[in-house]
């Protein structure tokens, strides 16, 4: 492990990271962190936008009404949408 740089716990329980390295992580003002408790100290890892899910938590979360297209229907579909967004003619 690099030390670079030190910081130090202010009354009110807080550590400033330093700005190079938020700099480097791209870490903005409001940025979540997930603390975590290690052996010779603590672990700060960002946290991520969105909770893991796995496919059971998704599937058949949006209903469809109507007749089941086939699988030739949604791909005509799709190379529809995909001509229409890239054809500039």
């Amino acid at each position: 492990m690099i030390v670079t740089d030190t910081t130090r716990l202010t009354p009110q329980g807080q550590v400033a990271l330093p700005e190079s390295l938020r700099a480097a992580k791209h870490w903005e003002v409001g940025q979540e962190f997930l603390v975590m408790v290690v052996d010779d100290g603590i672990f700060l890892k960002p946290k991520p936008l969105f909770e893991p899910t796995t496919l059971e938590d998704v599937a058949g979360c949006l209903h469809y009404a109507g007749t089941p297209k086939t699988l030739i229907e949604m791909e005509h579909a799709i190379a529809e949408g995909v001509k229409q967004r890239y054809d500039r003619d």
